[in-house]
C-alpha cells in the first residue's frame, strides 16, 4: 500500500510540467522525447497516482477516455481544479492503487504511472491488478526513481531494498526501492513482456547525480488472457 497523504509527491513529480505533454519526472523527459505511448485519442487511459493531475488531463486534453486515481484527497482537490482550468474532462477516483475493482477487466488500452510506483510495497499485487483491467497487448508505462538514485541519496548499497523514510516539507514519506531485477521478474510473473527500459541522461548541472540516471521508464504489453 503507498502513502495515503504523501504531498512531497505532489510537488516533486511533476513541477511546471503542462497539459500538451506526459512528464516522467520533475524537470525530466516527457513522452515526445521518449514516445512510448503515442497517441491517445479514442482510448480509455489509467492514469495510476494521478497526483496533480498532470498525465490524466493531458490524456483527456489529447482525445482519451482518462481516468485518475489517487489515495489522497487533497492531490484530487488539485487534479479537479487543473481539469477544470484545462476544460478536460477526467473521472476521479480516490483509493489504493493496488484496488482497482472498481474497472472492469480488459477495459483499459494505456496504465501510465508516473513516481507513483517508488511508494508500492507489493509491486505483484499492482501489476496483477493493471494486467487485470488491460485490453490484449495494452501498454503499461510507469517511471519511478532509478534505484541508483535511491542508493545515493540514501547512502545505502544499491541492493538494499528496505523502505526508505524522507523527510519532506510537509511530511515524511516511505520509499521502497525496487530493483530492476524485482521489477522485471514481478512483470513477467503477472502476465506482461516488457519491451523499453529508458533510463533517460540526467541534466548535467546535478553534480555528482549527474553522473547517474535519475529515472528509469519502464514499458509492458500485457499478454495473456
Amino acid at each position: 500500500m503507498g502513502n495515503t497523504e504523501s504531498f512531497d509527491r505532489l510537488e516533486a513529480r511533476l513541477a511546471g510540467a503542462s497539459e500538451h505533454d506526459v512528464a516522467y519526472a520533475r524537470h525530466g523527459p516527457t513522452d515526445r522525447d521518449l514516445r512510448l505511448i503515442g497517441d491517445v485519442a479514442g482510448k480509455r487511459t489509467l492514469d495510476l497516482g494521478t497526483g496533480s493531475g498532470q498525465a490524466a488531463v493531458s490524456f483527456a486534453v489529447h482525445g482519451a477516455t482518462s481516468i485518475g486515481i489517487d489515495s489522497s484527497s487533497a492531490h484530487l482537490d488539485r487534479a479537479r481544479r487543473r481539469a477544470d482550468d484545462a476544460g478536460a474532462k477526467v473521472e476521479w477516483h480516490q483509493g489504493d492503487l493496488t484496488e482497482l475493482a472498481f474497472l472492469r477487466a480488459d477495459s483499459i488500452d494505456v496504465v501510465f504511472s508516473a513516481y507513483a510506483i517508488g511508494e508500492i510495497d507489493d509491486i505483484g499485487r499492482l501489476f496483477r491488478q493493471v494486467h487485470r483491467v488491460l485490453q490484449p497487448a495494452g501498454l503499461f508505462v510507469f517511471s519511478y526513481e532509478h534505484p541508483l538514485a535511491t542508493a545515493l541519496r540514501a547512502g545505502r548499497s544499491v541492493f538494499d531494498e528496505s523502505p526508505i523514510t524522507i523527510d519532506g516539507d510537509r511530511r515524511a514519506r516511505t520509499v521502497y526501492p525496487h530493483a530492476t531485477g524485482h521489477v522485471v521478474t514481478s512483470l513477467n510473473r503477472a502476465g506482461f513482456r516488457i519491451d523499453a527500459i529508458v533510463e533517460p541522461e540526467p541534466s548535467p548541472n546535478g553534480g555528482e547525480r549527474a553522473k547517474l540516471p535519475s529515472t528509469i521508464v519502464w514499458r509492458a504489453r500485457k499478454e495473456g488472457v
